[in-house]
C-alpha cells in the first residue's frame, strides 16, 4: 500500500507519533479535523479545475467567433 510515496511502516510510524503527541482522548477529534481540510481542499481543488475548463472553453469559443468573422 503505497499513498502520496509514503508507505505503510511510515503510516504506523506517523500514527504512533500522533498518537504520542494528541494522546488517544483527541485523536479522534484531530482526524475529524484532517479528514474535514482534506475534504474542503478536494472541493476547492475540484471547483478551480472547473473554473479553469471553463475560461478555457470560453476562450477558445472567443477565438472561433474571430476566426469565422476574418473568414
Amino acid at each position: 500500500m503505497n499513498i502520496f510515496g509514503v508507505g505503510l511502516p511510515e503510516i504506523a510510524v506517523i500514527a504512533g507519533l500522533a498518537l504520542i503527541i494528541f494522546g488517544p482522548k483527541r485523536l479522534p477529534e484531530f482526524g475529524r479535523t484532517i479528514g474535514k481540510t482534506l475534504k474542503g481542499l478536494q472541493s476547492a481543488s475540484t471547483e478551480f479545475e472547473r473554473e479553469i475548463q471553463n475560461a478555457m472553453k470560453e476562450e477558445e469559443s472567443a477565438n472561433e467567433n474571430i476566426v469565422d468573422k476574418e473568414n
